[in-house]
């Protein structure tokens, strides 16, 4: 048992240290590309924070622990909007984006409608994997091709700034991309390292405890791989980046949905549960549909909508718990 939990604190461990290199890295190198810091938030940041989810069902989907890997991405979207998104609003109320409510969260909510229809069926095959991978490849190229439009000569100046800053002196970019580079490939051998330990310990802890693993996906699991969103999101609302905050919970739900879930099914198709089917799905699509009146009433998400959400989070936990998922 005590080999399990170090298994699951070491991966844990792991999975932070390689998303946070592999985020840090990529980044830079974005931006040593030339590429707006707007465009750069919008993908390399928001997917780079859900890498864990992948690394973790990409592995095991591969043990046939198809339970535990579809668990994880439902866990981790239902936390980013009750956790992550409710703490957030406790520490700074939001502002919320006529665009986010025409084009960001109407999408997203949508992709949660397909991925319930999707699981009628009991499973996520192949193709419906391909599918819900373009359907994201579309989505970015949109989303970045609105953001360079929305570009001015004085942010244009500033990204400028930002290469000279993040290539340290000038003249040293050559020895910048080198860098980052390495930091890139750190984190992706952290990620892949992290995954096999958090799987491999939970795995083991389901087996002890008698647990489901789909349970442990949706909580222990999907709780440590969303740690990234907790911190860049509630880093963002404490500074008053309101935006990027709202934005990672948004964009992080999608690839989770649409990246994570496509990409695991394009490789290891996905059955899906009973319960998953009937009760996780179904609570994620609430929490998807509560955050519209929140967000749509004052245009903002306030404090009090905050502690609704982690009310809402608080009570589906516990009903795992007692009920151990039925």
């Amino acid at each position: 048992m005590l080999l399990a939990v170090l298994q699951l604190l070491l991966g844990l461990a792991l999975l932070l240290g390689g998303g946070h290199y592999l985020v840090r890295g990529a980044t830079r190198i974005a931006i040593l590309a030339r590429v707006s810091t707007a465009v750069v938030g919008l993908t390399v940041v928001a997917m780079g924070t859900s890498l864990p989810e992948l690394a973790v069902s990409m592995r095991a989907a591969a043990h046939g622990s198809t339970d535990l890997a579809y668990g994880n991405i439902i866990g981790s979207t239902i936390f980013n909007i009750g956790m992550i998104l409710g703490v957030s609003a406790v520490i700074a109320p939001m502002v919320v984006k006529l665009q986010t409510l025409r084009l960001e969260y109407p999408f997203m909510f949508s992709v949660a409608c397909v991925v319930l229809l999707l699981c009628r069926d009991a499973q996520i095959d192949r193709l419906e994997g391909a599918f819900l991978v373009i359907l994201l490849v579309l989505f970015t190229v949109y989303v970045v091709y609105l953001a360079q439009r929305e570009v001015d000569e004085s942010e244009a100046a500033a990204l400028d700034r930002e290469v000279r800053r993040t290539a340290n002196i000038k003249g040293s970019e050559r020895r910048a991309w080198g860098v980052y580079a390495l930091l890139v490939v750190v984190g992706i051998a952290a990620l892949v390292g992290g995954a096999d330990q958090i799987v491999r310990g939970a795995i083991k802890i389901a087996e002890i405890w008698g647990v489901p693993e789909r349970i442990i996906g949706l909580t222990v699991v999907a709780m440590g791989t969303s740690l990234p969103e907790l911190a860049t999101s509630a880093v963002a609302a404490r500074e008053g980046e309101h935006e990027i905050a709202l934005a990672n919970v948004i964009g992080s739900n999608l690839f989770n949905l649409l990246g994570v879930l496509g990409a695991t099914a394009v490789i290891f198709p996905v059955p899906i549960h009973p319960a998953a089917a009937s009760i996780d799905n179904w609570v994620m699509l609430g929490f998807c549909a509560a955050m519209f009146p929140l967000m749509w009433f004052g245009r903002r998400v306030g404090r009090f909508d905050g502690v609704i959400l982690l009310a809402g989070f608080a009570a589906y936990m516990i009903f795992l718990v007692v009920s151990r998922g039925l």
